[in-house]
């Protein structure tokens, strides 16, 4: 049956004051001496949906006494704003001081009156083990969807491997010593074009919204699309979602690291290694979805389509046990890039065949007829193409997003064990 129409939600900054957005005199930083969460304490994601967040890897060494401003941009907006810090692939504990959020201006510049202190636990300094992730106390005030939002950390202590996120298809920004408290842009002066430790954002929405995850490589993490503009597939997807006036998903989470695989793990943890983390344990997800397998059939050996469909099959096993509902998406073509071959080819094919046909997935988005040219159906459409005959442009990740059926992202609300 048909749900009943929702409200077409404001996503417009200037429809909301400062003070709405960020809750402005709630929630005052604690005074008297410092005190630092414990790293035996881990926080627990609660109640609350995802409204932005990347796949975390090994982004190079961690550096002490250094500040980032991270900027994201929220899909569902809500209250009680959380950021999800991630020491994922570090070898050494590392120390988080005087965290904030605020909506962002301009380049590193804030909304004057917005930018807020995040706890852990009521402390404003935590430590994070080696492998280990936090999440901050809730926010008071309300987040609008579509929003800016940049998240200032400042890490006195690390060393070791840094965990991040390699590209952002975001400026955001550095600086040296502590300035996170700080609205102007005065002392953020270094850019960056990656995130750094800051995995995931969740709110809590008014209503009883849900959230998809994108588990993908470089084309679900933007690359050819224009920097900045929020111009990926899964940013398209958030844009039709906020528009829609019976879907109940409206966070959406890119899981997309550029060289990932299904099987290996080369670039980044592979699909099958990483799920748990950059999926099922982000909160208010119903639907994970699949879209992955180039990286795997161009690679040198390539895999073959037998193993890539055990990799998909073992991929929404897990998935349906967690409750989850999964959509895959069919592999997009890529002759022209100079890692494709006749067989390779065939793989995509045959894989291509199994989406479609399996009846394994709850849906299908066929992004290999979205994107291929009628002319030579091995090709990306030109108009689409983003110059290197592989990875789509802007015009081609609207079509990509466009092709989604959004009911059937909403299924993974009836699955057993859906929480």
């Amino acid at each position: 049956m048909p749900r009943a129409a929702r409200p077409r939600r404001r996503t417009a900054l200037a429809a909301l004051s400062t003070c709405l957005m960020l809750g402005c005199g709630a929630g005052a930083a604690p005074q008297g001496a410092e005190q630092t969460r414990p790293p035996s304490a881990p926080a627990e994601p609660g109640d609350g949906v995802v409204t932005w967040a990347s796949s975390a890897d090994r982004v190079g060494e961690a550096v002490d006494g250094r500040g980032y401003r991270l900027v994201v941009h929220t899909s569902v907006g809500g209250s009680g704003l959380r950021v999800r810090l991630s020491n994922a692939f570090g070898d050494q504990p590392v120390t988080f001081r005087n965290v904030h959020a605020g909506l962002r201006r301009d380049g590193a510049a804030l909304v004057p009156g917005s930018n807020r202190r995040l706890t852990f636990d009521g402390a404003r300094s935590v430590t994070v083990p080696a492998g280990g992730i936090v999440y901050s106390d809730p926010l008071p005030g309300h987040v609008p969807a579509a929003s800016s939002l940049a998240v200032s950390l400042y890490v006195p202590r690390a060393g070791g491997a840094l965990t991040g996120h390699w590209m952002a298809m975001q400026t955001s920004y550095t600086a040296e010593g502590d300035h996170t408290a700080e609205e102007s842009a005065v002392h953020w002066k270094q850019r960056t074009g990656s995130w750094f430790y800051l995995d995931a954002v969740t709110v809590r929405p008014r209503s009883a919204s849900g959230a998809v995850v994108a588990v993908g490589d470089s084309v679900t993490d933007g690359w050819q699309s224009t920097t900045g503009l929020n111009r990926r597939w899964p940013d398209y997807l958030a844009r039709r979602l906020a528009e829609s006036p019976t879907t109940t998903v409206e966070g959406v989470a890119n899981a997309g690291i550029a060289g990932n695989r299904v099987l290996t793990d080369v670039p980044g943890q592979s699909a099958l290694n990483r799920l748990s983390r950059d999926a099922l344990s982000l909160p208010g997800v119903r639907t994970v979805f699949l879209f992955q397998g180039v990286n795997d059939i161009k690679a040198e050996p390539g895999a073959t389509a037998a193993r890539l469909i055990a990799g998909y099959r073992a991929l929404v096993n897990r998935a349906h046990a967690a409750g989850k509902c999964v959509v895959g998406a069919t592999i997009a073509p890529f002759k022209g890039w100079r890692e494709w071959d006749p067989a390779g080819e065939a793989v995509r094919q045959e894989v291509n065949a199994f989406i479609r046909t399996s009846g394994e997935f709850d849906a299908v988005a066929d992004f290999d007829r979205v994107l291929r040219s009628p002319y030579d159906q091995e090709r990306i459409l030109p108009g689409f193409d983003g110059g290197d005959h592989l990875h789509p442009n802007d015009k081609g990740m609207r079509a990509m997003a466009d092709a989604v059926d959004l009911e059937s992202l909403d299924c993974g609300s009836s699955r057993p064990g859906q929480g």
